[in-house]
């Protein structure tokens, strides 16, 4: 079903700031487009001493940052967030939540009142952790719908922003409702296979497929899987702590291999 987005009266436009923290670059490349659909002003939170662009030694920073509790220090903004009525706040996934940068940053300001529409980029999921992080940090402010994507999903950000925007209401035009999904059953043969090659060179995501559900997305197909982890083929016995099942989301479109595109743990 095609719905339109639009306002049934005339209204002050809100205005917008984009407010995000980007260490390789695709969570500001976001950024950018939603500054660009929505005529919003932007900014960048800046940690005061970089990360390192070198995955390992930003992994051993920010945990050895976690474990001691230490937030780094970030540099001044240079706009000021009392001016704005809605803050779209961007960030990647670290640890299962907003990079330390952006945690510095919700410390240090009120966003009390303020409409927040997190945005975020990670390597298999985060979206939901960090938003419910989020309205833990800013109980006061009034937390939107978020928008995740994947860094391998680049690609995919004018339509997926595009549509986001509609359907929550911060532009006008047409957009397709989706269903929801229905209730899940055992996996086939072929839906397992299609979870197998949308997984398939993730080694962060050794799983297998229990049960699923679909639903008619546009231009094709949207899975969502229940897997059970599988132990590690590099150390099968490995004392690990036992984990439960993830909620992994796959869309097929036509034509095109399947890709996952977030994962819920």
């Amino acid at each position: 079903m095609i719905f339109a987005a639009s306002c049934t009266e005339k209204k002050p436009e809100p205005k917008y700031l984009v407010l995000y923290y980007t260490q390789t670059g695709n969570t500001k490349a976001v950024a950018e487009e939603f500054q660009a659909r929505l005529n919003a002003d932007i900014d960048a939170i800046e940690a005061t001493v970089p990360y390192d662009g070198d995955f390992q030694a930003t992994i051993e920073r920010s945990g050895k940052e976690r474990e001691e509790g230490i937030l780094p220090e970030i540099k001044p903004i240079t706009r000021n967030i009392a001016d704005y009525d809605v803050i779209f706040l961007g960030y990647p996934i670290w640890f299962g939540t907003y990079a330390p940068p952006v945690a510095t940053f919700l410390n240090q300001t009120d966003l009390s009142g303020k409409k927040v529409v997190p945005f975020c980029t990670f390597g298999s999921g985060g979206l939901d952790s960090s938003v419910k992080d989020l309205k833990a940090k800013q109980p006061t402010a009034d937390i939107q719908n978020g928008y995740g994507v994947r860094a391998a999903r680049l690609s995919r950000i004018k339509d997926e922003i595009d549509r986001f925007l509609k359907e929550n209401g911060f532009i006008e035009g047409e957009f397709t409702k989706l269903e929801d999904f229905p209730q899940q059953h055992p996996a086939t043969e072929e839906e397992a296979a299609i979870f197998d090659a949308a997984v398939n060179g993730y080694p962060m995501l050794n799983a297998k497929a229990e049960s699923v559900s679909q639903r008619t997305i546009p231009g094709g197909t949207e899975y969502l899987f229940t897997a059970v982890p599988l132990p590690r083929e590099d150390n099968p016995d490995a004392k690990l702590p036992p984990m439960g099942p993830v909620k992994v989301y796959v869309t097929v479109l036509d034509g095109q291999q399947p890709e996952f595109t977030q994962v819920i743990r």
